[in-house]
């Protein structure tokens, strides 16, 4: 396995007083603890985002009310409710010409909160097109054209006929003039690519090039796809994870056992829509699944350099073993594997660093030294599909 080498200096001096998202190292009184948290940067605002979600409006069978109420038990920032446009299950019972309905029903739930809904919804077709996400749009009704719907109301299956028969590029060109962010949704999906292996088709790679697609899913539930995280790289596309949920996010993810919704941290200048658009164009993403960390070096740098600081250096009394305090102000639980010539007292190479918390080691040298730099491979980090991050803890002697 490659190890694609980020350096990071980490020293008090440099974080202090580091600023966070959603509080300090701990959570906050404001959180609970199923809050996704994870530290502002020194450039930029963490922002915690769920960019696929669904409720009766399509395919999903919860009201778009219970969408907000998780997404702001979540601790989210941003939360996306996105309409299977053409595939319409509940139309029996629940018959909406407006395909903006859900969004409306959503912002209002939200509206006495600092929730953003961000307006969307899902063109879903089958290969080539597969399904994509437009986020950012201001009129879903317009990226569906049905000329010749079936007569029954109820008939699903018709209906979907009926509306597929309307290009997929017509309805992709048709978010692109509305300005919407674009991404290709679950690529690897086993239902239309059997072999679970996801690969870039002429009708993406066309859009990508001419800037109508932007971004593609390389975690989708319980899911993660190393061949859609390479496409990305590959062509220019923002790396995005969502929870795609239909159910209740409780029984997918099982915050109470300390599960989490996979989603997109948003390295933002501002929390705006327009914020978080801006950023989402500009590729300033990182997907948070499970316990992995995957982004690019410049952008998952930046990310561990607000996570992890280090004290200063001291020693233990008539000695040159130097114990050294590292703090971890995220959710996520780092592996951390030893890339010097050192050794530690208390552990071998490997060290863990338990979310939200202090994790002291003793370094032992043959003479004291007023400042160390231990290289460490993060193993739950990945800034290619198989390159894992390093980065370098610096500890000197307080002055």
């Amino acid at each position: 396995m490659k190890i694609f080498t980020l350096v990071v200096l980490l020293s008090t001096a440099l974080f202090a007083n580091p600023s966070y998202g959603h509080g300090s190292s701990g959570k906050s009184q404001e959180q609970n603890e199923r809050s996704i948290v994870f530290p502002n940067t020194e450039k930029h605002l963490t922002l915690v985002t769920d960019l696929h979600t669904h409720s009766v409006f399509s395919d999903g069978h919860v009201w778009p009310k219970i969408r907000v109420g998780e997404a702001l038990r979540d601790g989210l920032n941003g939360l996306a409710i996105t309409e299977h446009l053409e595939y319409q299950p509940h139309r029996a019972d629940i018959l909406h010409p407006d395909r903006n309905r859900a969004i409306q029903q959503a912002s209002e739930a939200a509206k006495d909160s600092n929730l953003l809904i961000i307006p969307g919804s899902e063109i879903t077709r089958d290969m080539p097109a597969g399904h994509i996400n437009a986020i950012f749009i201001k009129d879903a009704n317009k990226l569906i054209n049905v000329t010749t719907p079936p007569k029954d109301d109820g008939d699903v299956a018709g209906f979907y006929m009926a509306a597929k028969e309307w290009p997929a590029q017509k309805a992709v060109e048709a978010a692109a003039q509305q300005g919407a962010f674009i991404f290709w949704n679950h690529p690897y999906w086993a239902r239309q690519t059997p072999d679970g292996i996801a690969r870039i088709t002429e009708f993406h790679e066309s859009n990508a090039k001419n800037d109508m697609l932007h971004g593609i899913e390389i975690a989708n539930g319980n899911t993660y796809s190393e061949e859609a995280f390479a496409i990305a790289l590959e062509h220019n596309l923002a790396l995005i994870g969502v929870s795609d949920v239909h159910d209740l996010i409780d029984w997918d993810y099982k915050p109470e056992q300390g599960g989490h919704r996979p989603v997109t941290l948003v390295l933002a200048n501002e929390i705006s829509l327009d914020g978080i658009k801006e950023a989402l164009f500009d590729q300033r993403t990182i997907v948070w699944f499970k316990n992995l960390l995957i982004g690019r070096p410049q952008h998952l740098t930046e990310l561990l350099r607000a996570c992890i600081s280090v004290s200063h250096l001291e020693y233990l009394n008539g000695t040159s073993i130097a114990k050294i305090t590292i703090t971890n102000s995220s959710d996520a639980h780092f592996k951390m594997n030893n890339q010097s010539d050192l050794t530690f007292m208390e552990t071998g190479d490997l060290i863990e660093l338990p979310p939200h918390s202090e994790t002291t080691i003793s370094v032992k040298l043959e003479k004291k030294a007023k400042q160390i730099t231990l290289p460490f491979q993060i193993l739950n980090t990945l800034v290619s599909p198989k390159q894992h991050a390093v980065i370098s803890l610096e500890a000197r002697v307080k002055s």
